[in-house]
């Protein structure tokens, strides 16, 4: 049984558009998930470890302007692409468009002003919220009106996470939410001691703005190979590595199948990552940097929580043999990611 309430979060200020942010919190027996109305954002998720105590074990911040302000998408939705457009331009039906640049020579996650930092419209379900906006046509320099649905649904030890898009003109669309994980809790020092696999037998490798460069290598005998699990901490150190953020090639298919697991041996918390979605970014908060103040005055330095963010794989739009990125008008978008936490 799920329950859900919503509360008063806040307010946008007027120079940033304004309006009320509401908190919705949904509940399980196993599983506690705040989400806001600004950004889709989860702010908090709390699962219970092998004792049964219960931890939120997402980064993120106690009050609104912590999301208003400069931060690395905690929790947040983004789009209209997640992940990076190499010098933000692409061609779709001979015309050139161009997006604003916001990380080195590239576009990352939507632009300027994504879906991150925008307010959405809510309906209550029984056991979950749907959020809903109008990306207008030119937004951020994208073609076509965009309508967006981002769905959260809790049921018992999971949540389920649907998006849902149609537009007017044909564009790129691939939509995540950019959650910072840590097992552990949020606030605790690194995530070393966790163990993770992927269930990907090829990955993305990238230049030096983390542009994939086109191939597609074998994770065979290289630090990428997380198909068995592997303890974080001691895998950087074998294969001198200073963190991931690469896309990891899924199993193509438009069902559900599983992508991730992550085990925390000290608490005995584990979370698996499900979805339909061609790729998944694995990213161990290698730019944290302590400098942001969060919940509870915690600070989270680097490697303190690693995103699991399913997704098309980056700059799809511009490499044709990368899965199909562009919606056309008439299709529907349809995607779905599964959360499922347990302890052992």
């Amino acid at each position: 049984m799920t329950t859900v309430r919503r509360e008063a979060f806040g307010r946008v200020p007027p120079e940033e558009g304004g309006g009320e942010v509401e908190k919705f919190v949904l509940q399980s027996d196993s599983v506690k998930v705040e989400i806001l109305s600004f950004g889709c954002i989860i702010t908090t998720l709390e699962t219970k470890d092998r004792d049964g105590q219960f931890s939120d074990i997402v980064l993120g911040f106690d009050t609104l302007e912590g999301y208003t302000g400069k931060h690395p998408y905690f929790g947040t939705v983004v789009g209209r692409v997640a992940n990076r457009i190499a010098n933000g331009k692409f061609t779709v039906d001979g015309k050139e468009y161009q997006l604003f640049i916001n990380n080195g020579p590239n576009s990352l996650h939507g632009g300027a002003k994504g879906f991150d930092k925008v307010l959405w419209s809510t309906e209550v379900l029984p056991n979950g919220v749907r959020f809903f906006r109008l990306s207008p046509d030119g937004e951020e320099g994208y073609p076509g009106d965009l309508k967006v649905w981002v769905t959260y649904t809790l049921s018992g030890r999971e949540l389920a996470i649907n998006f849902q898009a149609q537009t007017s003109k044909t564009t790129p669309i691939s939509l995540t939410n950019h959650s910072y994980f840590n097992l552990a809790g949020h606030g605790s020092r690194d995530v070393y001691d966790h163990e993770i696999s992927i269930e990907a037998d090829s990955y993305l490798p990238v230049d030096s703005t983390l542009i994939p460069t086109g191939e597609v290598a074998a994770v065979q005998g290289t630090g990428f190979d997380l198909r068995q699990p592997v303890e974080l901490g001691k895998h950087f150190q074998k294969f001198h590595l200073d963190g991931f953020d690469h896309n990891f090639c899924l199993h193509q298919g438009q069902d559900r199948r599983l992508a991730a697991r992550v085990f925390h041996p000290p608490t005995g918390r584990t979370m698996e990552v499900h979805t339909t979605q061609p790729g998944i970014q694995f990213y161990t908060g290698n730019h944290l940097d302590g400098s942001l103040k969060g919940k509870g005055g915690a600070t989270y330095p680097k490697h303190s929580a690693f995103c699991l963010e399913t997704q098309n794989w980056p700059d799809a739009v511009n490499k044709p043999h990368f899965p199909k990125v562009l919606l056309h008008p008439g299709e529907e978008y349809n995607h779905t990611t599964w959360l499922v936490f347990n302890a052992a």
